[in-house]
């Protein structure tokens, strides 16, 4: 018997579809890990000219109004750094693992590039001591670029799980 994706998995919208993250104040929703043990959030950016990146850093907390946030520890991500669109095949297929320093990482810099990042949090990531369960991007800088934030809740801590978001 054949699952569908929709039956052990969550996707979720973290921020506006279209948006440059600039402030740290509420780039993107937070999605509470309460009901799965993992998130995948899949950063798209599409550069124009003249860009600067965006500084990425992962926050966490107690709850998906952002209570008691502190930052989220990670050492790297995967990244497919040209994702251009050619006659409607998309070019550049292999995400790239890449070392993440200081739990921050900028997007890429150069002129008319799509590029797509990926990151994966356990669910025990987190301070679930001091308990934390909640996840949100946090972008700071972007300009003459726009990026979408999405969310992928995974493995399920009991069937029918729902996601949890602000």
């Amino acid at each position: 018997m054949s699952a569908y994706f929709h039956e052990n998995h969550s996707v979720v919208l973290m921020s506006p579809a279209i948006v440059a993250h600039a402030t740290t104040a509420g780039d993107c929703g937070y999605v509470s890990l309460k009901n799965y043990n993992n998130l995948t959030i899949y950063m798209f950016v599409d550069n124009a000219t003249t860009v600067t990146g965006c500084a990425v850093t992962l926050k966490q907390a107690t709850a998906v109004a952002g209570t008691s946030e502190k930052a989220l520890s990670f050492t790297k991500n995967w990244v497919l750094a040209d994702t251009s669109i050619a006659s409607s095949v998309i070019t550049g297929e292999a995400l790239v693992e890449t070392a993440v320093t200081s739990s921050t990482f900028t997007t890429g810099t150069t002129d008319n590039k799509n590029m797509l990042y990926c990151m994966e949090i356990a669910a025990s990531d987190l301070d679930v001591a001091g308990g934390f369960d909640c996840v949100r991007l946090d972008g700071l800088l972007q300009a003459n670029s726009v990026s979408c934030v999405v969310g992928i809740l995974s493995n399920p801590r009991y069937s029918g799980a729902a996601s949890i978001t602000n």
